[in-house]
């Protein structure tokens, strides 16, 4: 229903998403672990990744061709992509930070940044939605980055639905390292947080990057889930945070590892385009034409998203008025095997 994966290059696209999958597990356990792990993948990759980015830019301001036919500079140089990058990174060092109890991450009134710097991200995401309804209402718009892309109700209510879902983290103050030192721990981050993140992600990468939604909408976040669900209960965020940060850096520098262009060509027979595009191709889509839609896929899980988080925050303040307290001050999912699983990890001070 969602992709265009069971033709002749199926078994090509489906491999190669589950390579992309164990790839960001495995990179995540390596970057959790130890501190070298971390600082390796969260400050000295990013820091040389960084001065090549500065050198692409200076280098086509200049006109030099190395620069201008550079592949970041063609298809990742609109300003979602730099933005999530470094909001990413920026949540991977302060979340390590806590962890370590680094600096200021030792401190009590430093524990709201995990959710303050998932908001940001959240709202970049919601702002990349809206911004796709009005420039492509009910027809098809090309973005900065060159990918064709349809607007309408169904970017409103994700945009919406993501507004609900900052509300839906709860207990912001109630952080911790892990016994072992391995993660962050926010153990009222539970599994219902997950699932309602995860659909409301998959219908934003779904609307706004369906060229890339194969791998950044099931692969990456299928990986964190995964590891917060079997092995490490509570490290869900921070194992977000670092696979996204991860698959950001990758992807900003081979973009042409998933991309399809706008005349339709693609480098590589295991990228995967959605249903969005009705025939598979992007044969006779043009600025402001509705040719070759198909919108009921993410119309559907665009619906999904807001219902799903509506009913979250509802069910958060029934709850919070039941036994009235502050959700934002005090852990709401207390009954939970999951929560009661992170908090016997968290090294409560």
């Amino acid at each position: 229903m969602f992709f265009h994966v069971y033709g002749a290059n199926a078994l090509l696209q489906w491999g190669m998403m589950l390579v992309v999958l164990l790839g960001l597990i495995l990179w995540n356990e390596f970057a959790r672990r130890t501190k070298m792990g971390g600082i390796i993948t969260f400050l000295a990759i990013p820091l040389a990744l960084t001065v090549y980015f500065i050198a692409i830019a200076i280098g086509a301001r200049s006109g030099a061709e190395w620069a201008v036919n550079n592949q970041t500079h063609l298809y990742m140089n609109g300003w979602f992509h730099y933005a999530k990058l470094y909001a990413a990174l920026t949540g991977c060092i302060g979340f390590m930070m806590i962890k370590y109890k680094w600096g200021i991450g030792a401190k009590h009134w430093f524990k709201p940044f995990p959710f303050i710097i998932v908001a940001i991200n959240i709202l970049i995401a919601v702002a990349s939605d809206f911004e796709s309804a009005i420039k492509g209402w009910n027809c098809w718009w090309l973005s900065s980055e060159g990918v064709w892309l349809y607007g309408g109700w169904h970017n409103v209510m994700n945009g919406i639905a993501g507004l609900f879902n900052i509300f839906c983290m709860t207990a912001w103050w109630n952080v911790y390292s892990s016994k072992d030192k391995k993660d962050m721990i926010w153990a009222d981050m539970t599994w219902v947080y997950i699932v309602i993140y995860d659909i409301w992600n998959f219908a934003y990468t779904y609307n706004c990057l369906p060229t890339h939604s194969w791998f950044c909408g099931i692969a990456l976040l299928l990986a964190p889930t995964v590891a917060a669900l079997l092995w490490n209960r509570g490290g869900w965020i921070q194992n977000r945070a670092n696979t996204l940060a991860i698959w950001c850096m990758f992807a900003q520098v081979f973009p042409l590892f998933q991309e399809t262009f706008h005349d339709g060509f693609h480098k590589f027979n295991w990228v995967a385009l959605p249903t969005t595009y009705a025939d598979g191709t992007l044969n006779g889509i043009v600025d402001g034409g509705t040719a070759n839609v198909n919108p009921i896929a993410m119309t559907v899980i665009s619906a999904l998203a807001l219902v799903t988080n509506i009913v979250a925050f509802c069910y958060i303040m029934y709850t919070a008025k039941k036994r009235h307290i502050n959700p934002y001050k005090e852990d709401v999912f207390v009954n939970q095997k999951y929560y009661k699983d992170s908090m016997a990890r968290a090294d409560v001070d």
